[in-house]
């Protein structure tokens, strides 16, 4: 990790002055799985303390050792999901993920050996799971390094602050301010999210 912060501050002066602000780089791991991507789904565009509370829920009344299965989500219907509070859609986001994960569509074994593009395209086949989900299943259970989730608010508001923007940057725009992140923009992102106070979860 010491490389990375070497190089991230060396190529922004931005960016390290937030690293030295913030301190020590602290990702939080998950275990690139079902009960990972499910965790994601759940979180989608909540509070991180709300998607908590809903996702210790599901887990307390379903998870064995810890662990979410395909098997176990597959046999509650999509009001006994809503009673944890998930909405109607995300209920059907994670059926759909249940049985897709079931029936082999998706297998999370054979994630670790692919390339980001066809992580996301693997992934993506799941009904509520877009682009957004699954960079944060790259960043936060791949470990992948070089992510750059353009369609995260956190991190357009991010950069919009520390880098004295008028608006919230767009994808090309966020791209061009990360160019000397490469290949380290997980890191920076980690610094981004950590410089609002508000940390990132998945």
């Amino acid at each position: 990790m010491k490389k990375a912060i070497t190089h991230l501050k060396a190529a922004d002066p931005v960016l390290a002055r937030i690293i030295d602000a913030v301190g020590p780089y602290r990702m939080t791991y998950k275990e690139p799985d079902f009960t990972a991507l499910v965790r994601s789904i759940v979180y989608q565009q909540l509070h991180g303390k709300a998607a908590a509370t809903i996702y210790g829920r599901l887990e307390k009344a379903v998870a064995r050792a810890g662990k979410l299965s395909p098997r176990a989500i597959l046999k509650l219907e999509v009001e006994e999901l809503r009673s944890f509070g998930l909405s109607q859609g995300k209920a059907k986001y994670v059926l759909d993920l249940a049985a897709k994960t079931a029936s082999k569509e998706v297998d999370f074994k054979k994630l670790t050996a692919l390339p980001d593009a066809e992580v996301i395209a693997h992934l993506t086949q799941v009904k509520g799971v877009g682009v957004w989900t699954v960079h944060m299943f790259l960043m936060f259970a791949l470990q992948r390094p070089d992510v750059l989730p353009t369609g995260d608010l956190g991190i357009r508001s991010a950069m919009k602050r520390a880098y004295g923007l008028e608006e919230l940057p767009k994808p090309g725009e966020m791209e061009e301010i990360a160019r000397g992140w490469v290949p380290y923009r997980s890191v920076a992102c980690w610094y981004l999210w950590r410089s609002l106070d508000g940390g990132a979860e998945m």
